[in-house]
């Protein structure tokens, strides 16, 4: 019983990841804090539906519709939809409508609903459309280059392409990455130090904060079904 992912990385500047997932015997899952924007499609009872997610700051309980199988695409950081601002969706989201086996709409337009591996055939053709667009700003201040800029205004441009701070950035990247080393067995004293933790508890603190699980619970699989890919089943 539980949510069972696959998961990729993308060799497209465009796109993080693409996952699939489905639920056995799951009725409500954790949801884990992310930074990026997103599109999911989803089928149940056979009906299909499809949605822009948005930046999440904090764990919290979701519900997992019964029966369903979905197709996740995570954008770049810094990626930005043109029919809604990025800030608008952080802790939410936007249903899209008119959603069929075959297409979906967005933007005005309708497009045809991506496989798994379809995924960086569809973010292009939004990219051509102008639908999508990127701010490699926010990807080389992540890297650690400092722009000819005041920070205020790095931080201002950031805020607008992410609706987040690079602060709450970089602690939600670490702590889903201590989520998925924690499962993958690594000692939680290990882990705090890999990632610059300053000790376990604050580790402990962000885990709470971000993944809503402790760090034996992570090794142990415990706590229930959670919206991120623990087992680290990577692909390329």
């Amino acid at each position: 019983m539980g949510l069972h992912f696959e998961t990729r990385h993308s060799d497209s500047p465009w796109v993080d990841s693409v996952w699939t997932c489905t639920g056995e015997q799951v009725a409500t899952m954790t949801s884990v804090a992310g930074t990026r924007l997103g599109l999911v499609f989803w089928r149940q009872d056979g009906r299909s539906y499809a949605a822009v997610t948005g930046p999440e700051t904090r764990t919290g309980t979701a519900p997992v519709p019964e029966g369903a199988t979905f197709t996740g695409i995570e954008f770049a950081v810094g990626s930005t939809l043109r029919m809604v601002p990025t800030a608008e969706l952080v802790d939410g989201g936007v249903a899209l409508p008119d959603t069929s086996h075959r297409t979906f709409r967005l933007d005005g337009a309708r497009w045809e609903t991506p496989g798994p591996d379809d995924a960086e055939a569809l973010v292009g053709r939004m990219v051509r459309a102008g639908v999508l667009a990127r701010d490699p700003f926010v990807a080389d201040v992540l890297r650690g280059h400092r722009p000819a800029a005041s920070q205020r205004t790095v931080e201002r441009r950031f805020r607008a392409a992410t609706g987040l701070t690079q602060g709450a950035v970089r602690q939600i990247e670490r702590a889903r990455t201590a989520a998925q080393l924690l499962a993958a067995g690594r000692p939680a004293t290990d882990v705090a130090v890999k990632l610059d933790y300053f000790d376990e508890p604050h580790l402990a603190r962000a885990l709470r904060t971000y993944v809503g699980r402790t760090a034996r619970q992570l090794r142990e699989g415990a706590g229930g079904a959670i919206g991120l890919d623990v087992d680290q089943r990577l692909t390329s």
